[in-house]
């Protein structure tokens, strides 16, 4: 007989109940701060209470994937009772408590009125500048002491990119990662990278082969019933489904560490081979699937990339050196330099909006009832999995989202809901730097759109689309070649200033007067009958 997964017995629920502890410190552990190796946890201290808390400030904030919701849910109380297992008092909200006032802040001042010998409160850093602001805010407002800790989490530092760089304008993310793996010293050898190249980004952008069949993705079986109906009860609005008798995600850390065993064992062979790679039959395809575990801190980035190198040194027969570059490179290189720019520039980087894109959202990115294949799949597989891999939220997602003109606000409430990894640190900057390049241009080069010439080239959506790839206009032309021209057309003069987009912006002067006409035609019917799609 399993345990539940919403089993918190060993945790103490009843506020009344605390006075009866001798207790002087009072410990926040927020749902993305799992971390079972961090220093707090080294020795059991019985007059520090842990609290962990479900509240409707988290719920509701934005909507949510109904997966993700569950996910935090379940690896807090597996956390919890895992804690109080081990000998340390813990105190957990649960959502439907009669005493949760519903926000963090709330409920600590809640805990300090019926602990009469509290001394303290102990916070770890948040990693969402909102938390961070509402955090030290309490903090300064409290008669007690507020000791602050790291989270123990990241290879670097909040402040890197000024540490780094200093006032240096830009930095872009390949020079942040050399410096990295010479710091961390990852394949290096003599100040050198291992096999003389840094990169072997250009050997990681093939479609998958039609004979291809990755393996087939690993998956838990998890029964959330109780949480399910709990949001049922608590009436949380959320988005997507979820199959309660078997969840699929992992939601501790010893199935995180199976899960990226299961990656280095079968799918890192191939991962980078076919990173980018998008298919109506493998929801999966060779990713690892681990940044759900990442992002709440159930696994380190040390130890991911460490177990990863171990096992590609023994089997460097049938992992090249262009798979394992690539995976430490969205590790070490991409994750931390994301992180880095969030809080170097917030909490203006949220309010960023360099081509003053004001349109909505299609109806369909909350059904992907639309007869494009590309965004039909891939919003149906994320309302399905919570779910999509990086090149199906840039390239189908993200840049339709950019060529239609939509506000990137709009954009960021919907990345951030949908999917089960989606903490602000990490989304924000992807979406509004390198998905919708509302920054301008401090996180990515270049605006990353493109007709729909590249998503025929990168997957096997246009096979199956009612929308003619080879089309630019006319009935059944794919929408993503004309809005992809209308958009060079319409921003040309912030563009033809960006090197990288130079030759596309000499190829629209080039064409006839004529043919822009019949592209901002066919753009603007596509952009006024988008529901129709």
């Amino acid at each position: 007989m399993t345990t539940p997964v919403g089993d918190i017995s060993r945790c103490h629920t009843d506020l009344s109940a605390l006075a009866d502890l001798a207790i002087s410190e009072v410990a926040l552990i927020l749902g993305d701060q799992l971390n079972a190796s961090h220093s707090w946890f080294k020795a059991v201290n019985t007059k520090r209470l842990f609290v962990l808390m479900e509240i409707r400030q988290e719920t509701d904030y934005v909507t949510h994937h109904i997966q993700k919701v569950i996910g935090f849910f379940a690896a807090m109380r597996q956390f919890a009772q895992a804690l109080a297992s081990a000998g340390h008092q813990v105190f957990y909200f649960t959502l439907d408590a009669k005493r949760n006032q519903q926000d963090i802040t709330g409920n600590l001042t809640a805990l300090s009125t019926v602990l009469p010998q509290l001394e303290k409160f102990s916070i770890q850093q948040p990693d969402e500048y909102r938390l961070d602001k509402q955090l030290q805010d309490f903090s300064a407002a409290q008669s007690i002491a507020v000791e602050w800790f790291d989270t123990e989490h990241f290879l670097c530092q909040r402040s890197v990119l000024d540490d780094w760089f200093g006032q240096q304008k830009q930095v872009v993310m390949e020079t942040f990662y050399r410096r990295m793996r010479k710091s961390t010293g990852y394949l290096m050898r003599g100040g050198k990278p291992l096999g003389g190249k840094w990169n072997y980004d250009k050997e990681n952008r093939n479609k998958l082969p039609k004979e291809q069949t990755p393996p087939a993705p690993l998956c838990f079986g998890h029964d959330v019933s109780e949480l399910a109906a709990m949001l049922a009860r608590q009436q949380v609005k959320t988005i997507g489904t979820v199959d309660a008798k078997n969840y699929l995600w992992p939601i501790n850390r010893a199935e995180s560490r199976q899960l990226l065993d299961y990656f280095i064992q079968y799918l890192l062979p191939n991962f980078g081979r076919f990173q980018d790679a998008m298919h109506t039959d493998f929801w999966a395809l060779y990713h690892a699937r681990i940044s759900f575990s990442l992002n709440t801190k159930m696994l380190s980035p040390r130890e991911v990339v460490e177990r990863a190198l171990s096992y590609w040194q023994q089997h460097q027969d049938v992992i090249d050196r262009a798979q394992i570059e690539g995976f430490i490179r969205q590790i070490i290189g991409w994750r931390e330099f994301i992180r880095a720019i969030y809080w170097q520039r917030m909490p203006t980087y949220a309010e960023f909006n360099f081509f003053d894109n004001s349109n909505t959202l299609p109806d369909f990115y909350w059904t992907g009832a639309t007869q494009m294949a590309c965004l039909s799949h891939t919003v149906k597989q994320s309302l399905e999995f919570a779910y999509a891999h990086h090149i199906q939220r840039l390239m189908v997602t993200g840049n339709f989202a950019l060529l239609l003109g939509v506000n990137p606000t709009t954009v960021d409430s919907w990345y951030l809901g949908i999917y089960n990894d989606a903490i602000e640190w990490v989304e924000l900057p992807n979406t509004r730097g390198m998905s919708q390049f509302a920054d301008g241009g401090i996180l990515a080069t270049k605006p990353y759109i493109s007709s729909g010439s590249y998503i025929n080239k990168m997957s096997n959506y246009c096979q199956s689309c009612a929308y003619q790839v080879d089309k630019k206009v006319g009935e059944r032309a794919c929408p993503f070649n004309s809005l992809y021209w209308n958009f060079i057309d319409q921003h040309f003069n912030k563009l033809k200033t960006n090197p990288r987009m130079a030759l596309m912006t000499k190829q629209w002067e080039q064409r006839s007067e004529s043919e822009k006409k019949s592209l901002r035609t066919q753009a603007k019917f596509y952009i006024e009958n988008v529901n129709k799609l």
